[in-house]
């Protein structure tokens, strides 16, 4: 069989990815697992750097710096492993947002409205609920 980037191979005769479907869950999951792995494992050397710098300037800012700079690290890399690609225009939506306005407007209907036949209460009288 012939290979050749006209027949959908590489150079080294191994087909190309001609489709285009999202990477499998396991692909994705497998890159985030190694965005967090690599984000956290700057945390420990940054702590140590902390200290040695702190050996050599004896500098407290320096290493105040430093350990601030490292304090953040665990929630980005959370937040990196977390994240998943973008939602495609075809996937569809789980739930149907309503919107609600941010300031009600008085064209909304009475909460509860009164039959047309049903008495009104002018306030001067007691009503009596109960008959004796």
């Amino acid at each position: 069989m012939k290979h050749g980037p006209q027949l959908g191979f590489d150079d080294d005769g191994r087909p190309v990815l001609i489709t285009a479907a999202a990477p499998a869950y396991e692909e994705q999951h497998r890159a985030r697992v190694r965005k967090y792995l690599t984000l956290m494992a700057f945390r420990i050397p940054a702590l140590v750097l902390a200290a040695i710098a702190y050996g050599v300037w004896e500098n407290g800012l320096i290493s105040l710096a430093i350990i601030v700079v490292s304090v953040p690290l665990p929630w980005i890399a959370v937040l990196i492993a977390n994240d998943r690609p973008p939602r495609s225009a075809e996937e569809p939506r789980r739930y149907a947002a309503r919107r609600t306005p941010l300031f009600p407007t008085a064209e909304r209907p009475a909460i509860e409205q009164r039959p047309q036949g049903a008495p009104q209460h002018d306030g001067t009288a007691p009503i009596d609920d109960f008959p004796s």
